[in-house]
């Protein structure tokens, strides 16, 4: 599927700015309700781009190739910021993305072709780059979780055997989606079916695993800002976002409406945000993302895409201050000729102001 082929955003963009924070120090927060840029995979313009919370276009990633690079679903930077790491589900490839180049520098998957054999995949979701220089990804119909080398374009290691999709992490998995690195290198695997959440060490130890509350489809996890909590969204209809506690296997802040307003519908990713500790939801069936105020509950301004069938991915880019001239983005620097081919995620950032 090439969607809306090559796109560009048509906004002239001036360099980025150097680089002054890290995840660790970060630049200087904007505050509510995004507290930094965000950069979004904008998935049928098979892009990612990166919004401002007051709405400028300040990068951009267009298809170099449509053969290679097509339907970018999800986005993660490395921890030093200079790479992205992209999955593509439906194309079955991931990729490496030079940052400051604006450059696809590593391909591993065959586009259009599924598998589990050498340079194939099954239907990757997610991508992390990782300290050592490999790359991590949940290789969901393969129900596995491959460790791949760059260099050799071979895998290092593999948790799960393929096409045996049972919970007995790290030898099985059932149906593993997300594969989330933590500080230590850690790495948190949600899998699908019975809703598993588990945390693995590198050497494939399991320091504690169980089926996460109220859930009914884990999609990816992420740790809260002070890395002691779990983030989970349920995609689901209506979905909902839990935060829960693994050693008391208890939840302590939930987000769950049926009302039209206010339900979420197959939200595929949450995320503490960092300075503000609000959470971001990418809420893919109802074409927005939008951020929940912990305190209150409630959903903090939000828009609905122009378009309909979304990527799902977005990462924050706290090391880098935005701050000069440059060009505001608005509705339409993002129409398309498929209409129906526009990221949920990108007006949706855009309606923060």
């Amino acid at each position: 599927m090439t969607g809306a082929g090559i796109v560009s955003s048509g906004v002239a963009l001036s360099p980025a700015p150097p680089v002054t924070g890290s995840r660790a120090k970060p630049v200087a927060s904007w505050g509510k309700p995004l507290p930094y840029p965000v950069v979004i995979a904008d998935r049928r313009n098979n892009r990612l781009i990166e919004i401002t919370p007051d709405k400028r276009v300040v990068w951009e990633f267009p298809s170099p190739n449509l053969n290679v690079y097509r339907g970018n679903e999800d986005v993660n930077f490395s921890a030093d910021g200079l790479t992205l790491a992209v999955s593509e589900e439906d194309n079955f490839d991931i990729h490496l993305v030079d940052y400051d180049k604006r450059e696809l520098v590593w391909t591993y998957g065959t586009p259009d072709n599924r598998g589990s054999g050498d340079n194939l995949l099954n239907y990757p979701d997610d991508a992390h780059l990782l300290a050592d220089g490999k790359v991590v990804t949940a290789d969901i119909r393969n129900c596995r979780i491959l460790f791949i080398d760059p260099q050799t374009q071979k895998v290092a290691t593999q948790w799960g055997k393929n096409g045996v999709c049972k919970h007995n992490p790290p030898k099985q998995l059932a149906h593993a989606n997300g594969a989330t690195p933590l500080a230590n290198g850690d790495l948190l695997v949600t899998e699908i079916s019975g809703a598993w959440l588990s945390r693995i060490t590198r050497a494939g130890q399991v320091l504690w695993s169980l089926q996460v509350p109220h859930m009914k489809y884990p999609s990816d996890a992420f740790p809260t800002v002070d890395g002691q909590q779990v983030v989970v969204a349920d995609f689901a209809k209506p979905g909902r976002v839990v935060i829960f506690d693994p050693q008391t296997k208890k939840i302590t802040w939930e987000y769950f409406r049926a009302d039209r307003e206010g339900a979420l519908d197959h939200p595929s990713i949450a995320r503490a945000l960092p300075d503000t500790g609000d959470i971001f939801v990418v809420d893919d069936l109802h074409d927005r993302v939008l951020v929940l105020d912990r305190k209150t509950q409630t959903i903090t301004r939000n828009r609905k895409a122009i378009n309909q069938n979304p990527g799902d991915g977005g990462d924050l880019l706290p090391r880098r201050s935005f701050l000069g001239p440059i060009l505001f983005g608005d509705q339409t620097h993002f129409k398309t000729k498929d209409r129906h081919h526009l990221v949920e995620g990108l007006n949706g950032w855009i309606a923060f102001a």
